[in-house]
């Protein structure tokens, strides 16, 4: 294939032209592999076996083996043959099937009027070019060949236009097989594709199709008494067809026997979403719990010895400690809770709500504290027990992460140390530097000094080691023998003089680090200049003055200094103790954050030291953030630089004083500042990112700590009620309705949480029959509780109305027995504000509609708040990843989703295993079974699993041990042996009394491996002896007992148990510590899984206020400036709204107006500026001001900083700049006669276009100067370009120039704006159209491209893909993304549009097809220079 074929639309051949195309260097090697074929076949039949054992042979030798048939199964050599044959004669049958041209003529000599046609062409013309394609086809694709848009290069090619207009002498059969493949056939059932299949066979017969009937007469020249005598001679061909049949019968059951994979049919990116890979499968398959087999998946190969375990349990105790402030005489109890607890996950492979339900007692502290002893009580205890808690469920999460950033330390450690085997092994390396190092670094950024360091000492070993492995491993690449400037210094003359600075970069670091005596600095007895101009260290040609070797020999001393890790070790410890943060605004910064920006708080912010950073991690993200708008600069300096200087200096230099010694110590001061700058970059960036990541790690947590309190709620309580009874609820409302006079829907919503009745009422504040209709409702149904939300102020109102009907109507609630008098009582019904950050998700959702496909969007809405009132925690499980979409803390868009997504998950599993699952429910309710992936042990693969097995077993649990499965009762296993010891207690069924095999404690929160001490605790509370113990459960099995306990009512009998006792029992005989345990036991006997959670949290008027109208104490409190709409305007007073939705009323005495009268000077729909003076957000008040007094006092955040934090200075100067840039601009505004010209700025300009089309653009003043103009226009949403461009010949400084000059590379020149919008924007845009119409574009983002040509490759190993994508960055630019394969690396180029063409590496194009083809040759170019 030659560089034409990549070019589409090229011109096709005629006939002629195709054939000779075709032939042409076909040569005789073609035609000598036909003529063999040919050969082969007119051989005689006698012959056949022994070809086909030849044929083998020789395959055997040319797939490089030979097999000994004494050695070879009888059997399965006699199978291989069988199909050699059986494939050899389908290839002969179909061969016969077709008379060729001898077989004509031995027809024709019986008859005298047979002619024999003259043949226009060589025998084997059309067979050649059809081997020709044929090997084309089946050769690999090329380079050539790469980014093809023809989707189907890998499917079988049909026929080209050449072959189908070939002459009718083709063979017939080969003619309908050939376009088997071409023509999409409608899928059929089995019995009709079978009749359509036999109808083919049928019709592609050659007696039936050329040769028989008019056809085969003509073809042959036989008449047709002629053919019939003789095929009554020969027969017709159809004497075997139960044989083909039979054989058709087997190949299409064998085809039908193949199994189908889901990788088969789904897409990759199908199967990673649904959960359904090979990798999903393994992780529900293994018993481990799914959370560990994630987080550890990278770590697999790590195995921790005993003495790197106990060094973790250290490592974390010394990160855990500073924040958690505990005495010291608790510091080595605290390391032994966290080696246990790491024990716990490690070894016993246990989650997070295990070890903090069922080893709680390992997370305290408990000591026998004695006390005096009192004479006037003999038996009194003679000590008290003081615990105190070390752990709390937050710490275990930091715990299990510490451990996989451990594990993380630890292989890269092992990486290290085994390259430093390999070269002690091959190079026979020994260096004390790194085997002092490597033990002791505790972080990843000390072993990458180490790696640095030992990159930066060994690097040509090191590339002789990277060549042998490559050479082992199969892979050739060409070694990069060139040394690095460093590596000949070092092994050069002037590295001498390095070493005569009298002390090496690792002393220099061991002085500053304070390790060990100090290390003492030797001066040479020669001026540094005169020995660096020596004869024995001059290096021509690169060094050939003593200037030079000087600066050479302090530049390798200085890059050893910032290469040491003891150095970089101390320097690094110094940035996080005296660093601090400094904020600079940029150019742009300055005028785009005004007072009322969000980033002005840190705008002129300095001396912020990082652990004041660490106290607003917000703060520090938003500044990050402002960095990466272009807005301000965030620079991280060390306090007190000059004195820290002065000390690495005193560490440095010798202490000799002489005239030798100052010059040399001037050189160790100068080698110092060469090191120091570049450790200082180093540095900075490094600690930038790290407090970057912690402040990330802080703002997940915060949002974790609110959707904790969230997830903390019980179901709303009536009076009465228990708490964890789930109510009945009527929700309400009015929806997007600011009146408070429209329609509102409603939904009633029983307790078990099916939605009963859904609808609306007219008018609840004015219609009297919508009023008598919610009374009927409410008497009907008899609501526990009524819940109301909405979208705006309104619904303030409607909570108003309905509690005023109620009022009116003496509405009751559920009746309930008064604590007090024990006498039934009611209490007016509630009617409560809900909170509707899920049902807002939930009621556009996919979900919902499938859920409720008849209940309007906003009866949706209404339903989602009822469940919210009967259980918080299932409508947030419900959610999945939409929960990210919800806000818990104002900077969490500045957190990666996934941090977010992992916080959360810990809040929901630890709130989940604590009020537990009953499993029986979540198999037969979708609603619950959301809840199972965060149980103890289990995820989202091990649940469908979990359901699938239940429902295989009948769809029901009798009890916990019956998981694990029960072949007498052949109940499959549902989880592993590991993964149950997690889940069991967590888990629940149900007790039923009356059934004598359901167990009580299987009920509980008691894990079953704690059964026995329940049960035992259960006998004591009975006073039962072992006698009656045993009777018990002979008679009614292990769990007699603890249902002897419940029948009788004795649960509070269990109080009187002494739990000390029992624990120091366990603690002495079984050395198990469950005193916590015991607890638990005694609770759980008493009540079952009770409700911890707290009660139902209402919303505060503040939440109230932030809800209804999106404002919050941030962005709307007094002082601040708004915008108000006049609605009704009159004599003294006018009513208003604001943006939120608030309506204001303005008096007389707010206003400045002289008249008597507002309608003199205001009217309805004006906009007017009013400053707020008062906010009652309980009742949705606001009072405002349009005095102008008031109005010229503009609004200023109070900002708390000290003096030496915030640059007053350059706050003044930028002030007084601002303002004389504002006094030049409105001397100099200039207005040009054009309908697209605007007064604008270029942020005016682009907030104008952004509801515009695309392609729309408008002109306006340049900032440039009088004789520039600049024409914005829109290319994309959000992406505008600006145009530059110069007047000239103007005929004076306000007139637009007779000339008008775009520069750049290329200079465009237009004579009037109309034909410069025309011929140049207008012109660009059809570009940017035409690009973004293309098939190839990608509406996302270049990181959402990138990831789909991954995606591609990946499902289409054999393939490479290109797209273009736009670059926001750049207006007028687009990505052009490309990879050349699944394992090839991601590319992407610059496309530029330009008036009426695509620019790609210097090259113009004129349209998307020439662009594409460009691409693909300027790409085959470089790879093939590349390879030369």
């Amino acid at each position: 294939m030659d560089a034409r074929d990549l070019i589409e639309g090229e011109a096709e051949l005629d006939d002629e032209e195709a054939e000779e195309s075709y032939d042409e260097g076909a040569g005789d090697r073609i035609g000598g592999a036909k003529d063999r074929a040919n050969g082969a076949a007119m051989q005689d039949s006698s012959e056949e076996e022994e070809d086909d054992d030849d044929e083998e042979a020789a395959r055997a030798i040319r797939e490089g083996f030979i097999v000994d048939e004494d050695e070879e199964e009888e059997e399965e050599r006699v199978q291989r043959k069988h199909r050699e044959k059986k494939r050899r004669r389908a290839q002969r049958e179909e061969e016969e099937e077709a008379l060729d041209e001898e077989d004509l003529d031995l027809i024709g000599e019986a008859n005298p009027e047979f002619q024999r046609r003259v043949t226009s062409q060589p025998k084997f013309k059309r067979l050649k070019r059809g081997r020709e394609e044929d090997r084309g086809r089946a050769a690999s694709r090329g380079l050539e060949e790469i980014f093809s848009d023809d989707e189907d290069i890998d499917a079988p090619h049909d026929l080209d236009e050449d072959d189908r207009r070939g002459p009718l002498r083709a063979e017939p059969r080969a003619l309908a097989d050939e376009f088997a493949d071409f023509i999409e056939e409608d899928e059929l059932s089995d019995e009709d594709e079978r009749q359509r299949q036999l109808e083919e066979r049928e019709i592609a017969r050659p007696r039936d199709r050329e040769y028989g009937g008019v056809a085969g007469t003509e073809a042959t020249g036989l008449d047709e008494e002629t053919l019939e005598t003789m095929t009554r001679a020969f027969g017709n061909g159809e004497d075997y067809e139960w044989a083909l049949q039979m054989e058709d019968d087997l190949e299409e059951k064998e085809m039908g026997e193949q199994h189908l994979e889901l990788k088969d049919v789904f897409e990759p990116s199908q199967l990673i979403e649904r959960m359904l890979t090979d990798e999903d499968n393994q992780i529900r398959a293994t018993d481990e719990p799914e959370r560990f087999q994630i987080a550890r998946k990278p770590f697999k190969h790590v195995i921790l010895t005993d003495e790197q375990f106990k060094e973790e349990a250290k490592w974390i105790s010394d990160l855990m400690l500073p924040k958690k402030g505990l005495n010291r005489e608790l510091v080595a109890p605290f390391e032994r809770a966290i080696g246990k607890v790491l024990e716990f996950f490690v070894t016993d492979e246990v989650e997070v709500p295990y070890v903090f339900q069922h080893r709680k007692d390992y997370l305290i502290h408990a000591a026998k504290v004695p006390v005096a002893p009192d004479p006037f009580d003999p038996g009194a205890p003679q000590y008290v027990v003081s615990a105190e808690k070390l752990l709390n469920q937050n710490d275990l999460w930091d715990i299990l992460e510490f451990d996989l950033k451990f594990r993380a330390l630890i292989d890269k450690r092992n990486a290290l140390q085994r390259t430093y085997d390999l070269l002690k092994r091959i190079s026979d390396v020994q260096d004390e530097v790194f085997e002092d190092m490597l033990p002791k670094a505790v972080s990843m950024e000390e072993l990458q000094d180490i790696q640095d360091y030992l990159h930066f000492q060994y690097s040509s070993q090191l590339k002789d080691i990277a060549l042998v492995n490559g050479e082992t491993n199969g892979t050739q690449r060409r070694p990069n023998t060139q040394k690095t400037v460093w590596e000949r210094i070092r092994n050069g003359k002037i590295y001498s003089l390095v070493r005569a600075f009298g002390i090496t970069a690792d002393q220099f670091g061991q002085n500053v680090l304070r390790e060990g005596r100090r290390q003492y600095t030797e001066d040479p007895t020669v001026l540094p200049n005169e020995m660096a101009d020596t004869d024995a260290l001059l290096d021509p040609p690169e060094h050939p003055t003593g200037a030079q070797v000087l600066r050479a020999a302090k530049m390798m001393f200085a890059e050893e200094i910032a290469m040491n890790p003891r150095m970089r070790k101390a320097l690094r410890g110094t940035f996080y103790v005296k660093g601090v943060v400094d904020c600079f605004r940029t150019e742009r910064g300055l005028k785009k954050i005004d007072e009322q920006h969000p980033y002005y708080e840190f705008k002129y912010l300095r001396n912020q030291g990082l652990r004041q950073i660490a106290q607003r991690p917000d703060m520090y993200l938003r500044m990050l953030k402002a960095e990466e708008e272009g807005l301000v600069e965030v620079k991280i300096r060390l306090k007190d630089f000059e004195s820290f200087k002065r000390k690495l200096s005193d560490d440095i230099e010798s202490d000799n004083f002489s005239e030798v010694a100052d010059a040399w110590n001037n050189e160790r001061r100068d080698v110092l500042d060469m090191a120091l700058a570049k450790l200082e970059k180093i540095m900075t960036k490094g600690v930038k990112e790290n407090m970057k990541t912690e402040c990330e790690n802080e703002v997940a947590k915060a949002c974790r700590a609110e959707y904790s309190k969230k997830l903390d709620q019980a179901p709303y309580k009536p009076h009465g009620m228990i708490l964890g009874t789930t109510p009945r609820v009527l929700a309400i409302s009015g929806g997007n309705s600011e009146s408070g006079r429209d329609a509102v829907c409603w939904a009633w919503v029983e307790e078990d949480g099916r939605v009963l009745e859904n609808g609306k009422f007219a008018n609840l504040r004015q219609d009297e029959s919508s009023k008598r209709a919610f009374v009927e409702l409410v008497q009907r149904r008899r609501p526990d509780v009524i819940g109301v939300a909405g979208f705006t102020v309104a619904t303030h109102q409607l909570l108003e109305d309905i509690r005023r009907i109620i009022g009116n109507e003496n509405l009751q609630g559920t009746e309930f027995e008064d604590p007090d008098t024990g006498e039934e009582r009611t209490e007016p019904l509630e009617v409560v504000m809900v909170n509707d950050e899920v049902a807002r998700l939930y009621h556009c959702s996919e979900r919902a509609a499938t859920e409720h496909p008849g209940v309007s969007r906003l009866g949706r809405y209404c339903v989602a708040l009822a469940k919210y009132l009967q259980n918080p925690m299932k409508e947030y499980a419900a959610l999945g990843k939409d929960i990210v979409s919800i806000l818990f803390h104002p900077s969490q868009q500045l957190v990666p989703q996934e941090k977010i997504l992992k916080q959360l998950e810990t809040a929901m599993v630890d709130m989940v295993n604590l009020c537990g699952v009953d499993i029986n429910e979540a198999v037969s309710d979708p609603y619950t079974a959301n809840l199972l992936p965060f149980i103890c042990g289990l995820g989202p693969r091990k649940t469908s699993s979990v359901i699938k097995a239940i429902n295989a077993n009948g769809g029901a649990v009798a009890s916990r041990d019956e998981l694990v499965g029960d072949p007498e009762e052949n109940k499959l296993p549902v989880v592993g042996p590991r993964v149950w010891h997690n889940c069991a207690s967590f888990l629940y069924i149900e007790y039923d009394p009356s059934d004598t095999s359901s167990d009580y404690l299987d009920n509980t929160r008691v894990h079953p491996e704690d059964y026995d001490l329940g049960r035992k605790m259960a006998a004591d509370a009975l006073e039962l002896d072992e006698e009656d113990v045993k009777a018990e459960i002979d008679e009614a099995g292990p769990g007699a007992i603890v249902r002897k306990l419940i029948k009788d009512g004795a649960q509070e009998k269990v109080n009187d148990l002494i739990l000390e006792e029992y624990a120091e029992q366990l603690a002495r005989n079984f050395n198990q510590r469950k005193r916590a345990t015991l607890e638990t036991i005694r609770a759980e006997l008493q009540q079952p899984y009770e409700e911890l959670r707290r009660t139902f949290t209402l919303l505060s008027p503040s939440e109230v206020f932030t809800m209804l109208t999106g404002e919050t104490s941030e962005t709307f409190c007094e002082g601040m400036i708004v915008p108000v709409n006049v609605r009704k305007v009159l004599d003294r007073k006018m009513f208003a709204k604001l943006d939120c939705g608030i309506d204001v009323e303005i008096n007389l005495l707010d206003t400045d107006n002289p008249d008597p009268t507002l309608s003199s000077l205001y009217s309805p729909n004006q906009t007017l500026q009013a400053k707020i003076h008062r906010v009652e957000r309980e009742f949705f008040n606001v009072a405002v001001s349009l005095q102008e007094e008031d109005l010229r006092r503009p609004f200023r955040r109070h900002l708390d900083h000290m003096p030496d934090e915030w640059d007053d200075h350059q706050e003044e100067r930028d002030r007084e700049l601002l303002r004389e840039t504002s006094k030049e601009s409105s001397r100099t505004q200039r207005v040009i006669k054009h309908p697209l010209f605007r007064p604008f700025n270029a942020a005016q300009a682009e907030e104008y276009l952004g509801s515009q089309s695309r392609g729309d653009a408008l002109i306006r003043p340049s900032s440039k100067g009088l004789d520039h103009l600049a024409v914005t226009w829109k290319v994309s949403d959000g992406v505008y370009q600006h145009i530059d461009v110069l007047e000239l010949d103007k005929e004076n400084e306000f007139s637009v120039g007779k000339q008008l000059k775009i520069g750049g590379k290329q200079t465009y020149k237009y004579s009037d704006l109309d034909e410069l919008i025309v011929n140049h924007v207008k012109a660009m845009a059809r570009k940017v159209d035409e690009m973004m119409l293309h098939e190839k574009y990608q509406s996302g983002s270049k990181a959402d491209t990138e990831r789909w040509l991954t995606t591609y490759t990946e499902a289409n190993p054999t393939r490479s893909v290109y797209a273009f994508c736009i670059n926001p960055k750049y207006p007028g630019y687009f990505y052009l993304c490309f990879k050349a394969g699944p394992r090839a690396q991601m590319g992407n180029w610059p496309v530029k549009v330009v008036p009426q063409a695509f620019e790609l590496k210097g090259n113009v194009y004129p349209d998307m097809r020439a662009l594409c083809n460009g691409f693909k040759l300027v790409f085959q170019n470089q790879q093939t220079g590349k390879r030369r």
